[in-house]
Protein backbone atom coordinates (compact mmCIF):
# COMPACT_ATOMS: atom_id res chain seq x y z
CA UNK A 1 0.00 0.00 0.00
CA UNK A 2 1.32 3.06 -0.91
CA UNK A 3 0.48 6.62 0.18
CA UNK A 4 -0.53 7.68 -4.05
CA UNK A 5 -3.38 4.56 -3.13
CA UNK A 6 -5.04 6.60 0.06
CA UNK A 7 -4.33 10.35 0.35
CA UNK A 8 -6.32 12.85 -1.43
CA UNK A 9 -5.53 13.47 -5.06
CA UNK A 10 -5.70 17.40 -4.19
CA UNK A 11 -2.90 16.80 -1.48
CA UNK A 12 -1.08 14.98 -3.77
CA UNK A 13 -0.85 17.62 -6.38
CA UNK A 14 0.01 19.90 -3.71
CA UNK A 15 3.67 21.96 -3.07
CA UNK A 16 4.37 22.01 0.75
CA UNK A 17 5.49 25.14 2.09
CA UNK A 18 9.20 25.40 1.56
CA UNK A 19 11.27 26.30 4.10
CA UNK A 20 14.76 27.32 2.63
CA UNK A 21 17.66 25.82 5.10
CA UNK A 22 19.32 28.97 6.61
CA UNK A 23 22.56 27.98 8.68
CA UNK A 24 25.00 30.21 8.05
CA UNK A 25 23.13 32.83 5.72
CA UNK A 26 21.76 35.97 5.56
CA UNK A 27 17.75 35.18 6.37
CA UNK A 28 15.73 37.65 4.59
CA UNK A 29 13.46 35.51 3.12
CA UNK A 30 10.63 35.50 5.99
CA UNK A 31 10.42 38.97 7.04
CA UNK A 32 11.61 38.37 10.32
CA UNK A 33 12.71 41.28 13.02
CA UNK A 34 16.42 40.77 12.75
CA UNK A 35 17.11 42.29 15.98
CA UNK A 36 17.61 40.25 19.69
CA UNK A 37 16.47 41.05 22.49
CA UNK A 38 19.11 42.68 24.95
CA UNK A 39 21.14 40.81 27.10
CA UNK A 40 19.32 42.07 30.57
CA UNK A 41 15.70 41.10 28.73
CA UNK A 42 16.66 37.48 27.88
CA UNK A 43 18.06 37.23 31.29
CA UNK A 44 14.92 38.45 32.85
CA UNK A 45 12.37 36.12 30.71
CA UNK A 46 14.63 33.71 31.29
CA UNK A 47 13.65 33.93 34.59
CA UNK A 48 9.95 34.12 33.85
CA UNK A 49 10.05 31.30 32.26
CA UNK A 50 11.47 28.86 34.42
CA UNK A 51 8.62 29.36 37.15
CA UNK A 52 6.15 28.05 34.50
CA UNK A 53 4.74 24.65 35.53
CA UNK A 54 5.84 22.48 32.29
CA UNK A 55 4.11 19.72 34.33
CA UNK A 56 0.52 21.29 33.42
CA UNK A 57 -1.51 21.91 30.34
CA UNK A 58 -1.98 25.32 29.61
CA UNK A 59 -5.08 27.69 30.13
CA UNK A 60 -7.46 27.04 26.81
CA UNK A 61 -8.31 30.46 26.60
CA UNK A 62 -5.76 32.66 29.03
CA UNK A 63 -7.52 35.75 30.13
CA UNK A 64 -5.00 37.33 31.56
CA UNK A 65 -3.19 37.25 28.19
CA UNK A 66 -6.55 38.05 25.90
CA UNK A 67 -6.85 40.94 28.50
CA UNK A 68 -3.01 42.26 27.79
CA UNK A 69 -3.51 41.92 23.95
CA UNK A 70 -7.01 44.54 23.78
CA UNK A 71 -5.03 46.69 26.33
CA UNK A 72 -1.96 46.81 24.73
CA UNK A 73 -3.71 46.50 21.03
CA UNK A 74 -6.45 48.78 21.23
CA UNK A 75 -9.00 46.44 20.78
CA UNK A 76 -12.33 48.38 21.41
CA UNK A 77 -14.85 47.50 23.85
CA UNK A 78 -17.40 44.87 23.13
CA UNK A 79 -14.83 42.75 20.56
CA UNK A 80 -13.37 39.28 22.00
CA UNK A 81 -10.35 37.73 20.91
CA UNK A 82 -9.11 34.51 19.61
CA UNK A 83 -5.61 33.00 20.59
CA UNK A 84 -3.83 30.53 17.76
CA UNK A 85 -0.54 28.91 17.30
CA UNK A 86 0.29 31.69 15.06
CA UNK A 87 -1.59 33.32 12.47
CA UNK A 88 -1.76 30.16 10.25
CA UNK A 89 -3.38 27.86 12.58
CA UNK A 90 -6.30 31.17 12.57
CA UNK A 91 -6.40 31.44 8.56
CA UNK A 92 -7.00 27.65 9.18
CA UNK A 93 -9.90 27.69 11.75
CA UNK A 94 -11.76 30.28 9.98
CA UNK A 95 -11.72 27.76 6.61
CA UNK A 96 -12.48 24.96 8.60
CA UNK A 97 -15.45 26.66 10.59
CA UNK A 98 -16.89 28.38 7.04
CA UNK A 99 -16.68 25.49 5.16
CA UNK A 100 -19.67 24.19 3.79
CA UNK A 101 -20.10 22.06 1.04
CA UNK A 102 -19.79 23.90 -2.36
CA UNK A 103 -18.35 27.28 0.02
CA UNK A 104 -15.98 29.59 -2.33
CA UNK A 105 -13.20 31.24 -0.60
CA UNK A 106 -11.53 34.20 -2.42
CA UNK A 107 -8.91 36.50 -2.49
CA UNK A 108 -6.71 39.28 -4.59
CA UNK A 109 -3.78 37.35 -6.34
CA UNK A 110 -0.64 36.94 -5.87
CA UNK A 111 -0.95 36.87 -1.79
CA UNK A 112 -0.18 34.52 0.89
CA UNK A 113 -0.44 30.94 0.16
CA UNK A 114 -1.72 29.72 3.13
CA UNK A 115 -5.22 31.10 1.84
CA UNK A 116 -5.13 29.03 -1.13
CA UNK A 117 -4.01 26.33 1.09
CA UNK A 118 -6.12 26.19 3.44
CA UNK A 119 -9.26 25.98 0.73
CA UNK A 120 -7.49 22.96 -0.77
CA UNK A 121 -7.25 21.43 2.94
CA UNK A 122 -10.89 21.93 3.59
CA UNK A 123 -12.24 21.60 0.15
CA UNK A 124 -13.34 24.98 -0.49
CA UNK A 125 -13.67 26.79 -4.07
CA UNK A 126 -10.80 28.97 -4.14
CA UNK A 127 -10.95 32.39 -6.60
CA UNK A 128 -7.90 34.05 -6.72
CA UNK A 129 -8.71 37.64 -8.19
CA UNK A 130 -5.45 39.02 -10.16
CA UNK A 131 -4.08 42.50 -8.65
CA UNK A 132 -3.08 45.00 -11.46
CA UNK A 133 0.08 44.82 -13.10
CA UNK A 134 1.90 47.20 -10.63
CA UNK A 135 0.23 45.04 -7.81
CA UNK A 136 -2.10 47.32 -6.72
CA UNK A 137 -6.30 46.09 -5.89
CA UNK A 138 -8.86 46.81 -8.26
CA UNK A 139 -11.44 46.98 -6.13
CA UNK A 140 -14.67 47.67 -8.27
CA UNK A 141 -13.43 43.80 -10.13
CA UNK A 142 -12.72 42.09 -7.11
CA UNK A 143 -17.03 43.39 -6.30
CA UNK A 144 -18.13 42.01 -9.13
CA UNK A 145 -16.14 38.67 -9.35
CA UNK A 146 -17.66 38.68 -5.37
CA UNK A 147 -20.82 39.52 -6.79
CA UNK A 148 -20.60 36.39 -9.48
CA UNK A 149 -19.09 33.61 -6.77
CA UNK A 150 -20.73 35.02 -3.45
CA UNK A 151 -17.99 34.22 -1.09
CA UNK A 152 -18.32 32.27 2.19
CA UNK A 153 -14.62 33.96 2.81
CA UNK A 154 -12.38 37.11 2.24
CA UNK A 155 -8.51 37.06 2.62
CA UNK A 156 -7.10 40.39 2.40
CA UNK A 157 -3.64 41.02 3.41
CA UNK A 158 -3.20 44.63 4.75
CA UNK A 159 -0.71 45.86 3.75
CA UNK A 160 -0.25 42.29 1.14
CA UNK A 161 2.26 39.44 1.59
CA UNK A 162 4.41 39.17 -0.58
CA UNK A 163 3.96 42.56 -2.78
CA UNK A 164 3.91 45.11 0.64
CA UNK A 165 1.26 46.93 -1.15
CA UNK A 166 -1.50 48.87 1.46
CA UNK A 167 -4.46 49.02 -0.38
CA UNK A 168 -6.59 51.87 0.09
CA UNK A 169 -8.76 52.06 3.25
CA UNK A 170 -11.95 53.47 1.48
CA UNK A 171 -11.37 49.97 -1.57
CA UNK A 172 -11.52 47.90 2.04
CA UNK A 173 -14.62 49.48 3.14
CA UNK A 174 -16.48 49.25 -0.35
CA UNK A 175 -15.29 45.29 -0.41
CA UNK A 176 -16.61 44.88 3.20
CA UNK A 177 -19.91 46.42 2.42
CA UNK A 178 -20.78 44.33 -0.67
CA UNK A 179 -19.10 40.99 0.60
CA UNK A 180 -22.20 38.24 0.75
CA UNK A 181 -19.43 36.61 3.36
CA UNK A 182 -16.77 37.02 6.35
CA UNK A 183 -14.12 39.51 5.33
CA UNK A 184 -10.67 38.30 7.23
CA UNK A 185 -8.72 41.29 7.03
CA UNK A 186 -5.04 39.83 7.87
CA UNK A 187 -2.51 42.66 9.68
CA UNK A 188 0.33 40.53 10.17
CA UNK A 189 2.55 44.11 9.45
CA UNK A 190 0.55 46.25 11.08
CA UNK A 191 3.29 47.60 12.94
CA UNK A 192 4.56 48.80 10.36
CA UNK A 193 2.44 50.18 8.26
CA UNK A 194 0.37 52.00 11.13
CA UNK A 195 -2.69 51.31 9.95
CA UNK A 196 -5.68 48.73 10.87
CA UNK A 197 -9.04 47.99 10.55
CA UNK A 198 -9.29 47.04 14.60
CA UNK A 199 -10.64 50.52 15.44
CA UNK A 200 -13.20 49.75 13.02
CA UNK A 201 -14.70 46.48 13.86
CA UNK A 202 -17.39 47.56 15.26
CA UNK A 203 -18.88 48.72 12.40
CA UNK A 204 -18.69 46.25 9.85
CA UNK A 205 -20.86 42.34 11.34
CA UNK A 206 -19.02 40.62 8.84
CA UNK A 207 -15.37 41.54 9.50
CA UNK A 208 -12.63 40.08 11.24
CA UNK A 209 -9.07 41.28 11.88
CA UNK A 210 -6.31 38.58 12.44
CA UNK A 211 -2.56 39.25 13.26
CA UNK A 212 0.47 37.47 14.58
CA UNK A 213 3.33 39.17 17.16
CA UNK A 214 5.59 37.16 14.68
CA UNK A 215 6.76 40.31 12.77
CA UNK A 216 7.12 42.34 16.20
CA UNK A 217 10.28 40.63 17.00
CA UNK A 218 8.02 37.41 18.53
CA UNK A 219 8.33 34.80 15.64
CA UNK A 220 10.00 32.47 17.52
CA UNK A 221 6.93 32.32 20.47
CA UNK A 222 4.25 31.33 17.01
CA UNK A 223 1.58 33.62 18.91
CA UNK A 224 -1.93 34.56 16.51
CA UNK A 225 -5.15 36.26 17.87
CA UNK A 226 -8.11 37.04 16.13
CA UNK A 227 -10.55 40.10 17.17
CA UNK A 228 -14.02 40.34 16.24
CA UNK A 229 -17.41 40.39 17.04
CA UNK A 230 -18.66 37.75 20.23
CA UNK A 231 -20.76 35.94 18.02
CA UNK A 232 -17.94 35.01 15.25
CA UNK A 233 -15.82 34.27 18.41
CA UNK A 234 -17.73 32.06 19.72
CA UNK A 235 -18.38 29.64 16.95
CA UNK A 236 -15.29 29.62 15.57
CA UNK A 237 -13.64 29.08 19.33
CA UNK A 238 -15.40 25.49 18.62
CA UNK A 239 -13.10 24.50 15.95
CA UNK A 240 -10.18 25.18 17.71
CA UNK A 241 -7.99 22.72 18.99
CA UNK A 242 -7.94 22.63 23.24
CA UNK A 243 -4.43 24.01 24.80
CA UNK A 244 -3.10 25.19 21.43
CA UNK A 245 -1.32 28.35 22.74
CA UNK A 246 1.77 26.83 25.06
CA UNK A 247 2.17 27.45 28.45
CA UNK A 248 6.09 28.57 27.46
CA UNK A 249 4.16 31.17 24.38
CA UNK A 250 1.40 32.57 27.13
CA UNK A 251 4.29 33.48 29.66
CA UNK A 252 6.74 34.76 26.99
CA UNK A 253 4.03 36.82 25.26
CA UNK A 254 3.13 38.65 28.46
CA UNK A 255 6.48 39.30 29.15
CA UNK A 256 6.61 40.73 25.65
CA UNK A 257 3.29 42.96 26.32
CA UNK A 258 5.04 44.69 29.21
CA UNK A 259 8.05 45.65 27.34
CA UNK A 260 6.16 46.45 23.95
CA UNK A 261 7.43 49.55 24.03
CA UNK A 262 10.65 47.81 23.03
CA UNK A 263 10.06 46.30 20.26
CA UNK A 264 7.40 48.76 18.78
CA UNK A 265 11.18 50.81 18.60
CA UNK A 266 12.53 48.32 16.61
CA UNK A 267 9.33 48.19 14.32
CA UNK A 268 10.18 51.72 13.78
CA UNK A 269 14.05 51.26 13.64
CA UNK A 270 13.06 49.25 10.93
CA UNK A 271 10.60 51.80 9.03
CA UNK A 272 13.45 54.15 9.16
CA UNK A 273 15.59 52.40 7.60
CA UNK A 274 12.89 51.08 4.93
CA UNK A 275 13.18 54.30 2.56
CA UNK A 276 16.61 54.33 2.38
CA UNK A 277 16.68 50.78 1.24
CA UNK A 278 13.82 51.20 -0.86
CA UNK A 279 15.43 54.31 -2.50
CA UNK A 280 18.97 52.15 -2.89
CA UNK A 281 17.36 49.27 -4.61
CA UNK A 282 15.99 51.91 -7.19
CA UNK A 283 19.66 53.41 -7.94
CA UNK A 284 20.51 49.49 -9.26
CA UNK A 285 20.89 49.08 -13.32
CA UNK A 286 17.90 46.83 -13.91
CA UNK A 287 15.60 46.97 -10.61
CA UNK A 288 12.40 47.66 -10.06
CA UNK A 289 10.75 48.46 -6.61
CA UNK A 290 7.26 48.25 -5.91
CA UNK A 291 5.95 50.31 -2.99
CA UNK A 292 6.12 48.61 0.50
CA UNK A 293 4.24 49.44 4.03
CA UNK A 294 5.89 46.53 5.23
CA UNK A 295 9.34 45.20 6.17
CA UNK A 296 10.40 44.01 3.13
CA UNK A 297 10.28 45.19 -0.77
CA UNK A 298 9.38 43.08 -3.79
CA UNK A 299 11.69 43.73 -6.90
CA UNK A 300 11.61 42.57 -10.16
CA UNK A 301 14.71 42.34 -12.13
CA UNK A 302 15.81 40.73 -15.31
CA UNK A 303 16.72 37.80 -14.29
CA UNK A 304 15.12 36.79 -11.10
CA UNK A 305 16.64 33.27 -10.83
CA UNK A 306 20.11 33.80 -12.05
CA UNK A 307 20.12 36.46 -9.21
CA UNK A 308 18.39 34.36 -6.43
CA UNK A 309 21.00 31.82 -7.14
CA UNK A 310 23.90 34.79 -7.28
CA UNK A 311 22.66 35.60 -3.61
CA UNK A 312 22.62 32.50 -2.13
CA UNK A 313 26.57 31.98 -3.56
CA UNK A 314 26.94 35.37 -1.58
CA UNK A 315 25.07 33.72 1.50
CA UNK A 316 22.18 35.81 1.20
CA UNK A 317 18.38 34.52 0.91
CA UNK A 318 15.99 35.96 0.08
CA UNK A 319 12.27 34.75 -1.10
CA UNK A 320 12.30 34.23 -4.81
CA UNK A 321 8.81 34.86 -6.31
CA UNK A 322 9.65 34.08 -9.97
CA UNK A 323 6.09 32.62 -11.73
CA UNK A 324 12.00 42.62 4.04
CA UNK A 325 14.94 44.05 5.39
CA UNK A 326 16.78 45.67 7.65
CA UNK A 327 20.02 47.56 8.79
CA UNK A 328 23.17 45.58 8.75
CA UNK A 329 21.46 42.97 6.82
CA UNK A 330 20.72 45.83 4.28
CA UNK A 331 24.11 46.49 3.25
CA UNK A 332 25.06 43.03 2.87
CA UNK A 333 21.99 42.60 0.61
CA UNK A 334 22.75 45.34 -1.26
CA UNK A 335 26.59 45.15 -2.11
CA UNK A 336 25.37 41.39 -2.67
CA UNK A 337 22.33 42.75 -5.11
CA UNK A 338 24.95 44.99 -7.01
CA UNK A 339 27.64 41.62 -7.09
CA UNK A 340 24.70 39.65 -8.57
CA UNK A 341 23.67 41.89 -11.03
Amino acid sequence: MKPQDLIRPEILALKAYHVAESDGMVKLDAMENPYSLPDALRAELAERLAHVDLNRYPQPSPQKLREAIARRMGVPQGMEILLGNGSDELIQLLILALARPGATLMYPSPTFVMYSMGATFNRMKAVAVPLRDDFSLDADAFIVRMQEEKPALVFIAYPNNPTGVLYPENDLVKIIKACPGLVVVDEAYHVFAQKSFVPRLSEFENLVVIRTVSKLGLAGIRLGYLVGRPQWVAELDKVRPPYNVSVLTQAAALFMLEKLDLLEAQAARIVSERSMLGEALKALKGVAVYPSAANFFLIRVPDADRTYEALRRQNVLVRNLNPGITSDENRILLAALREAL
